[in-house]
């Protein structure tokens, strides 16, 4: 099979998104070297544009030239040493990766747990660094992927304010498509992807670091695991001396700028309106087709939504059947919704009424109600 020959797909599915045919343009432009002055240019203006995005004045704001685990991996392996302690929420599959990834680093972990489809209680968050006030790092999953949960933040960052630790949040579902606020909730390191709300092809983790993280990051006593994610030495790069620490992905960046520009162009406040405005209307379609609603009430993305199937059907066929007779891909269930739940993405371009509308047809056709 050639490239030439894979038929076009309508992506409503947890990422990745689909992606314009002007960001696609950009990223077929001339690739030139990641040291010419054009390149660093535009990388400078992707900075820029990541921290309009992520509502930061962070110095360090750039992308890494890497998927969203890699940023994920990033935001930890440059903020804790072994033996450290880190306080890690756990409700979906993206909070157990945060753990894990402490754990592999040699940290003492501090999971604050709750049932798969449930925030967790900012409270319990608060009450877990007051008995352990060392804590290094506290970490939540603001836009869970796996269930479909918008996680508070604004709480436990104003706990933390003044304090030690640093707080880390993964954004990598929710930037782009809800208000992240990294300065006004206090966030020490957020990460992201450029394969969801951004709409640009998966391979770059936008992160950001505060000049607290900063310091931490200054006064370590043995280097970063990742040679390739430490901070420190890309710093060099991004700042005004540009030395070389490695090739980054020039047309993948070129897409990405493209992207922010669309943003800029929509403007952020009417891209927020827009994902808000037509994940709630498929959320509702949903419901009235006999789908329920899997993530809490009251704190539901609407950019991504997970549905349990009505009269308890297995999902697989029928999700094969909208791949395969209607072109369009949504995700399975995963832990507890395993076998039984979708999970829709409505996001970047994605993010219409036009794809609601085309995916309540195929729903309707796969699963008739009459």
């Amino acid at each position: 099979m050639r490239v030439s020959d894979i038929q076009p797909v309508l992506l409503l599915g947890p990422g990745p998104s689909p992606v314009r045919e002007r960001i696609l343009k950009a990223m077929a432009h001339d690739t030139v070297g990641h040291l010419d002055p054009q390149f660093l240019t535009i990388m400078d203006e992707v900075n820029e544009g990541l921290r309009v995005l992520f509502g930061t004045r962070n110095r360090m704001t750039f992308p890494v030239s890497a998927t969203g685990s890699a940023g994920m991996q990033a935001s930890l392996v440059n903020v804790l040493e072994p033996g450290d302690t880190a306080i890690i929420g756990v409700n979906g599959v993206f909070g157990t990766r945060l753990a894990e990834m402490a754990r592999r680093i040699g940290c003492e972990v501090v999971t604050v747990e709750a049932e798969w489809g449930r925030i967790i209680p900012p409270d319990d968050v608060i009450d877990a660094h007051k008995a352990h006030p060392d804590a290094r790092v506290v970490a939540l999953v603001h836009a869970e992927t796996s269930t479909g949960v918008r996680q508070p933040l604004g709480e436990v960052g104003a706990a933390l304010r003044g304090n030690a630790t640093l707080f880390v949040v993964d954004a990598v579902t929710s930037l782009g498509g809800i208000p992240v606020d990294v300065d006004d909730n206090g966030i020490d390191v957020c990460y992201s992807g450029t394969q969801k709300c951004l709409g640009v092809p998966p391979g770059l983790a936008p992160i950001t670091f505060s000049e607290k993280a900063m310091a931490r990051i200054d006064s370590r006593t043995t280097p970063p695991q990742s040679w390739y994610l430490d901070v420190s030495l890309i710093a060099g790069y991004l700042g005004e001396e540009r030395r070389y620490h490695h090739t980054a992905p020039i047309n993948s960046v070129y897409a990405l700028h493209e992207g922010l520009v669309i943003i800029e162009e929509e403007g952020l406040d009417a891209c927020f309106r827009r994902h808000e405005e037509v994940g709630a209307a498929l959320q509702n379609a949903m419901v009235e087709r006999g789908f329920s609603l899997f993530a809490q009430e009251g704190h539901r993305l609407p950019q991504l939504t997970s549905v349990e199937l009505p009269d308890g059907r297995e999902e697989g066929p029928l999700r094969k059947a909208l791949l395969e007779d209607h072109h369009i891909e949504v995700g399975g269930g995963l832990g507890p919704g395993k076998g039984k739940m979708w999970r829709i993405g409505l996001m970047g371009a994605g993010a219409n009424h036009r794809s609601v509308e085309r995916l309540l047809a195929a729903v309707d056709a796969v699963l008739p109600t009459g």
